[in-house]
């Protein structure tokens, strides 16, 4: 079975103007545009020497001392890629052009009424603005859309997205003093997942931890999405698996009624380095044993993901498409179920009653 999973490119490339010059350009930005084709015309940064840095590496012909002086250059069909910290997003996008199509690194704010300041920018200054929720576009999870659309496996009633790793947050250092920094900072890209197949949850459930023998925040999460009595919509993170490779695991899984499908996240085991994603799906046939099938698919999470987010803002500019997946209006969703987690997580569950 010939399996779908490219996203559409653009007819037209319009110029890319990219703000911050951080490791996210670097491994993941720039290889994604340069593999696809897209044109990098500009870069800037708050040390100017990172942004020559890459710039030099890159081959982006221009690099600006700030936002305003690209802005003053930048052409009327720019993209502006932000990759900045969310706490700057407000103040840099006031920066830009009324009407401007903008990429904002995910996630949308360190808090939801930061969210909502993003948004209500986006709307004020009439932005077709995306969010960087490049998960979406991860080759196994766009294999698995199409087998799902297809109706392949039937109706979808299960989707479990677990992580027993060890994660080194020291590469992290602009988030590894988050106060909300597993959900926030990662279980994100899950939660947005789900809501990109089964829509809003009715209800949140979760409870995130720390470890006892580390400072961050928080490192383990398990989260429940709500949506009827027939599906389960189930995050689990435990990135404290420092027990050797063995057992350690980074999964996504879809069961139907007809069939399954279940994706090894490659990247997120012996992180940074990585391990090879797993493709694989089983189709339920009458009269035979289940079958499961693994498909080697071209690409991966980073860098090729980053190419279906720009791809998408390009495609929705020039018109070539009416939907804009991760648009800002969508992708406040996804940060209100994360807002929902930490309420949830803060209020607890039901107290047993224990005087019998």
């Amino acid at each position: 079975m010939e399996l779908i999973y490219k996203p559409k490119l653009p007819q037209e490339k319009h110029p890319i103007y990219i703000i911050g010059a951080g490791g996210i350009v670097k491994d993941a930005h720039l290889p994604a545009y340069k593999n696809a084709g897209f044109l990098v015309k500009g870069i800037t940064n708050r040390t100017k020497q990172r942004a020559t840095d890459l710039a030099n590496l890159y081959t982006i012909p221009n690099v600006y001392n700030n936002v305003k002086e690209m802005v003053a250059a930048a052409p009327n069909n720019a993209i502006y890629d932000l990759t900045l910290m969310p706490s700057q997003f407000v103040e840099t996008l006031e920066l830009l052009p009324n009407k401007a199509a903008v990429l904002i690194q995910k996630p949308m704010g360190d808090n939801y009424e930061q969210t909502l300041e993003i948004l209500k920018v986006c709307r004020r200054k009439e932005f077709k603005a995306a969010v960087n929720c490049q998960m979406r576009y991860a080759p196994y999870v766009m294999a698995s859309k199409y087998l799902i659309n297809k109706g392949l496996i039937g109706e979808l009633y299960d989707f479990e997205v677990r992580l027993t790793t060890h994660t080194p947050w020291e590469y992290f250092p602009n988030v590894v003093n988050h106060p909300r920094l597993e959900i926030q900072q990662h279980s994100i890209h899950y939660i947005d997942l789900i809501r990109s197949f089964l829509g809003n949850p009715g209800k949140v459930y979760s409870k995130t931890l720390r470890n006892p023998g580390k400072t961050m925040s928080s490192t383990r999460t398990t989260t429940i999405m709500d949506y009827n009595n027939t599906i389960r919509a189930i995050i689990n993170t435990n990135h404290d698996h420092n027990f050797g490779e063995k057992n350690q695991e980074s999964f996504i899984k879809w069961e139907g009624t007809k069939g399954a499908i279940k994706s090894r996240i490659g990247l997120l085991l012996d992180y940074p380095k990585g391990k090879p994603d797993l493709f694989q799906y089983c189709i339920l046939k009458e009269n035979e044993a289940p079958k499961w099938i693994e498909v080697e698919l071209e690409g991966s999470w980073f860098p090729d993901a980053f190419v279906g987010t720009m791809a998408s803002l390009m495609c929705y500019v020039e018109g070539s498409t009416k939907e804009l997946p991760t648009s800002v209006e969508d992708v406040v969703h996804s940060m209100a179920v994360v807002e929902a987690a930490y309420q949830s997580n803060n209020e607890g569950g039901a107290k047993p009653n224990y005087n019998i």
